[in-house]
């Protein structure tokens, strides 16, 4: 199939935010506005639960350490930066063609006997499976495709990213497709991507060796929320265990004079984080209320009948910048 060279014609606006093209639970790009005025700006920006990198690619910072556990994603997220954009384009219409998958950029709905509303599910859901099923064979026989990954991404439920015990993809089918949409989406990361010195690593924090941070770096930690059940928690992979030891890890980046800001929710769904509570308390930490509308804010404190308070811990006072 011929490339459409779609990405000649994206308007490339440096000061507007990038954003992942894939949607990683728990990411932080309709805060990034807030969260931005709330950062210390330093030569490095160190991103330790980077996700789908929403923050970290719109750091201003000279270089990037983009830091997951899931080293999938991140393998992907580098991989997406060392290709060159056409032939990334290329090779995901080449799997869309090969597996007979919709494509709603160039037919529109109605060639597939579908409508917006209720989306592609019905008529992409066998050759979704057939490349799930195609993409886990290759991962068991020690293979990672990303490009089989990414198209998995883009055509699965709400372009998500999930993967079993077995570390096998396992989400169904999603309503969408690669339409134009999703496709300027990625040029405009992996634009981005090509733009910016990152250095790429797959550690658990606790791997993270404090005393070769250099100074001159900011550290930003999205872990997942321990009062939640987002995807990213729903298997209690995040326990009071984690909680400590994380807030132990960035009292001792305090410590050394590093400079940490935490996303982290106080309160959701009538439950509290009183480890963090009473851990903010303790240090005389600065907490910053984030807005849920994720418009611009005052940080002010919401309302105790709340569904939920997000905010964004800080070893600084910001009302300071």
């Amino acid at each position: 199939m011929k490339n459409l060279k779609l990405f000649l014609d994206v308007e490339d606006k440096k000061s507007k935010l990038v954003s992942s093209p894939f949607n990683y639970t728990g990411g932080k790009y309709k805060l990034l506005e807030q969260l931005q005025k709330l950062f210390k700006e330093e030569e490095i920006f160190l991103d330790i639960f980077a996700g789908g990198a929403n923050v970290g690619i719109n750091s201003k910072s000279q270089k990037i350490i983009f830091n997951d556990v899931n080293a999938k994603i991140i393998s992907l997220i580098e991989y997406i930066k060392n290709i060159d954009t056409e032939e990334l384009l290329k090779k995901i219409d080449d799997i869309i063609v090969e597996y007979g998958l919709s494509n709603t950029m160039l037919y529109g709905y109605k060639y597939y006997s579908c409508n917006s509303s209720e989306g592609l599910a019905n008529y992409n859901k066998e050759a979704f499976l057939k490349l799930r099923k195609d993409y886990n064979k290759k991962l068991n026989e020690g293979i990672e495709d990303y490009i089989l990954l990414y198209v998995l991404i883009v055509f699965s439920f709400n372009n998500q990213v999930r993967f079993n015990s077995k570390g096998e993809f396992n989400l169904p089918v999603g309503k969408r497709d690669f339409n134009s949409k999703m496709r300027n989406k990625l040029i405009l990361f992996s634009k981005k991507l090509k733009e910016k010195d990152i250095e790429f690593c797959s550690k658990d924090f606790r791997e993270i060796d404090i005393n070769k941070i250099s100074k001159n770096t900011f550290i930003y930690c999205d872990p997942p929320y321990l009062i939640t059940t987002a995807g990213y928690n729903e298997n209690g992979m995040w326990t009071d265990k984690e909680e400590k030891d994380l807030l132990n890890f960035l009292k001792e980046l305090d410590k050394k004079g590093l400079k940490f800001a935490l996303s982290n929710v106080l309160e959701s769904k009538n439950k509290e984080n009183k480890i963090l509570k009473d851990w903010i308390l303790e240090n005389n930490f600065y907490c910053n209320y984030l807005k849920k509308d994720y418009s611009n804010s005052n940080y002010q404190r919401k309302a105790k009948n709340s569904i939920s308070v997000e905010v964004l811990v800080t070893n600084y006072n910001t009302d300071e910048m």
